[in-house]
């Protein structure tokens, strides 16, 4: 059976490196991790290269952007090693946490259709105080530690009120409410300091226009991880025909 042609063309690090926009350095690491197969080496030690490793590198740049450095690693890696449906095991669980991060989305704006105008930050009305749940069950039927619901109460994210007999938090419906927020935009990677100008201007403004740029933004960022898994697939995918 002939050689591909493709596979017997040698390519110098700096050809690889131009090519892609690397440093020849950057194309030594990535054979060294794995990343690009094994290179040859000529009778005074060189490296030489072939065209299957530039598609190696093409799928890699291609998938970074959609799957991240390390899962897109681990992938190419998993190819060269012959290991194709480890790779693809990879890239399916990379698709299902695109999938939990656009779930995680909706529940952010589910959350937010219960804000309704003027709920947030009221004054105390006279009377009993409705009553609230502490903080044991709260953290519980949000899957965190009680640490955490004090840490967010720090960073004025939460405001409980305190039971005047027990001294034991209480939260109320807006608290409640307060830290299910919270909790769905720290799963969509927000920092606490993003976090509070939001809930701070959401409880000033009585109305959820502050958020409205945010929940943009989100979706847009995941509509182009999604675009760049696409683009990633492809280039693996001709990597991997070309592999034969």
């Amino acid at each position: 059976m002939a050689k591909n042609p493709q596979h017997t063309e040698r390519l110098r690090p700096i050809d690889l490196a131009r090519e892609h926009g690397l440093s020849t350095q950057a194309v030594r690491n990535y054979e060294e991790a794995g990343i690009l197969p094994a290179a040859d080496r000529t009778e005074h030690g060189y490296r030489t290269y072939t065209p299957l490793h530039a598609r190696a590198l093409d799928a890699f740049l291609a998938l970074v952007p959609g799957h991240g450095h390390h899962t897109a690693a681990s992938v190419l890696r998993a190819v060269n090693q012959g290991a194709a449906d480890e790779a693809f095991r990879l890239i399916d669980e990379s698709h299902a946490r695109l999938l939990e991060d656009r779930r995680t989305l909706q529940a952010v704006e589910r959350a937010l259709c219960d804000l309704a105008p003027g709920a947030a930050d009221e004054p105390d009305a006279p009377g009993p105080r409705p009553r609230g749940t502490f903080i044991g069950p709260l953290a519980e039927s949000l899957g965190l530690r009680p640490a955490t619901l004090r840490k967010w109460e720090r960073a004025g994210l939460v405001r409980p009120r305190r039971d005047p007999a027990t001294g034991y938090r209480v939260y109320d419906d807006a608290a409640v409410r307060d830290a299910r927020l919270t909790h769905q935009l720290r799963r969509g990677g927000y920092l606490l300091e993003q976090i509070t100008p939001l809930i701070t201007q959401v409880r000033a403004a009585g109305g959820l226009e502050p958020l409205e740029a945010m929940l943009s933004d989100w979706r847009g960022r995941l509509s182009a991880r999604g675009r760049a898994m696409l683009t990633g697939a492809a280039k693996l995918e001709a990597y991997l025909r070309e592999r034969g």
